[in-house]
């Protein structure tokens, strides 16, 4: 029996329909195809940047670049990079990294007088929002900033850490005292200074900012609120490749599970919860924090309440993370050449009869153990990649390159002090090179600026070096450390704004 005409006619209708339908999705992708080679290929020749070096991939689009970050070898990629073009390359369309020692007086000091175009500013897309609104230092606008910083800086001068000194004496001794206990009548028991140095690290800033420890010395375990901070890093940089795809924020916000979010506002609420405590203490607390500091100026009381707790987020993060990292990052060094490790330890245990008679003043004269530190802060920087900046308007000269307007320029410090050009035997740990020896007198040392310059470099920089100054110091003169084979390769690390450090085990022999 032969169909009705309607069933041919509806079957006639559904093909069509599903022939149109399938021609739109052919004809949809075709378009994107077709745009992104189009928009490759202008991005290529004729872009502004086109006339700097670089691989056209690269220029052409930007995930090659997203790939890397997100498995945290973009550090490598920008040191090989800079090795194949030099000291200016163009990293994305619309980026340019730089490794040029005179970039950091340009991107982020004043820039060059008499030259095209003003200095870059901050790519403030990339810097993100507090939670509660309130900028800290790292976001707030030139104006905010200036306010912040002026009340800030008092706080963090060698006059008020002075003041400070008891402070840090207590958890560096804390810290030789839970190492003698870890490695009593246990010869070959191996500790993960890793742990030790975040331990003491977080407790000292737990206590210049909150007034309070965080007990993890004493507890020889992660604070909760600190191990959020460590599982959030990753996730963070790796998010950081959506900044140019607003969009594609909006759906992963929409994905990003409960929990994640609950977590980020809970760690916030246990900054305001412990700056709460703070206030409420007043100027009876014990000791010399930063709010007996802060709030003891007549300007000390420009802050808000807001930008309190925004900023004490900040130094929880800021200052303690990156200083066991330098110091994770120098003792490895000394381990794996035993002739620094030789001579510094010697030059710490001639200086002073005992651990009491170390003071921030004498552990910086000591020239040998300050060259140590500068050389590790070369080979692992606490902060590998750029922090980025963005062109004006009107453009920047940069290392006497014009840059045109919104072009995101950065510097990365492993690139910068591992590049030839600035440091000879770049990759080879010699402390040396910042005494003087005539080998290295081509050197830039200029280049080596961890703390970046200019009015928004890290106001807390002095704090820093007294810190690793003494934990270092305290640690060698109290023991002989001995590296584990198994860490071998270890500053073969991944990058996700910091270093993803594994494990460093060490054997410990306490010193009569």
């Amino acid at each position: 029996m032969s169909p009705a005409p309607q069933d041919g006619l509806s079957s006639l209708l559904r093909l069509l329909h599903s022939v149109s339908i399938s021609r739109f999705f052919v004809l949809t992708i075709a378009f994107f195809v077709v745009r992104f080679f189009a928009r490759a290929i202008q991005r290529v020749y004729f872009h502004p940047l086109s006339k700097f070096p670089g691989p056209k991939l690269l220029a052409a689009t930007r995930i090659s670049g997203h790939i890397k970050t997100w498995n945290g070898t973009r550090h490598l990629s920008l040191m090989k990079l800079h090795r194949e073009y030099g000291p200016v390359v163009r990293v994305n369309h619309d980026e340019l990294s730089f490794t040029d020692p005179n970039a950091w007086r340009d991107i982020y000091g004043h820039g060059s007088k008499g030259t095209a175009g003003s200095s870059p500013t901050k790519d403030w897309l990339r810097y993100g929002k507090t939670l509660n609104g309130s900028p800290s230092l790292l976001q707030a606008r030139d104006v905010d900033h200036s306010r912040q910083r002026k009340i800030f800086t008092p706080a963090f001068s060698d006059r008020a850490l002075k003041q400070q000194e008891p402070l840090f004496l207590k958890y560096t001794n804390q810290l030789v005292a839970k190492l003698k206990e870890s490695v009593q009548g246990d010869s070959n028991k191996r500790i993960d200074m890793i742990q030790m140095y975040n331990f003491c690290t977080f407790d000292i800033m737990g206590d210049l900012t909150f007034g309070e420890s965080l007990h993890m010395l004493d507890k020889a375990a992660y604070d909760p609120w600190v191990s959020t901070i460590f599982s959030s890093v990753r996730m963070g940089a790796r998010m950081s490749t959506l900044a140019n795809y607003q969009i594609m924020v909006s759906i992963v916000r929409t994905l990003i599970p409960k929990s994640r979010n609950r977590a980020r506002y809970n760690h916030f609420a246990h900054s305001v919860t412990r700056v709460t405590k703070r206030l409420e203490k007043g100027r009876e607390a014990e000791g010399v924090d930063l709010w007996d500091l802060v709030l003891a100026q007549e300007d000390g009381k420009g802050l808000t309440r807001g930008e309190m707790d925004s900023n004490a987020s900040l130094f929880m993060i800021a200052g303690t993370e990156t200083t066991a990292t330098l110091v994770s990052g120098l003792t490895y060094l000394l381990l794996t050449h035993p002739e620094c490790m030789q001579k510094v330890v010697a030059e710490i245990r001639n200086a002073f009869a005992n651990t009491d008679d170390m003071t921030m003043e004498k552990l910086a004269a000591l020239p040998y153990y300050a060259a140590c530190i500068k050389e590790a802060f070369r080979l692992y920087p606490p902060v590998p990649l750029g922090l980025p900046r963005t062109t004006p308007e009107d453009g920047s000269t940069i290392c006497g390159h014009f840059v045109p307007p919104r072009t995101i320029v950065t510097i990365p410090q492993h690139a910068m002090y591992t590049h030839p050009q600035n440091f000879k035997r770049s990759f080879e740990y010699l402390p040396q090179r910042w005494l003087g020896d005539p080998e290295f007198a081509s050197d830039q040392r200029h280049a080596l600026q961890p703390f970046s310059v200019g009015a928004r470099n890290c106001v807390g920089q002095n704090l820093a070096y007294h810190e690793l100054r003494l934990i270092v110091a305290k640690v060698l003169f109290a023991f002989d450390l001995e590296l584990a084979p198994e860490c071998e390769g270890w500053l073969d690390q991944d990058t996700y704004i910091l270093w993803q450090k594994k494990p460093l085990m060490c054997k410990l022999s306490a010193v009569n």
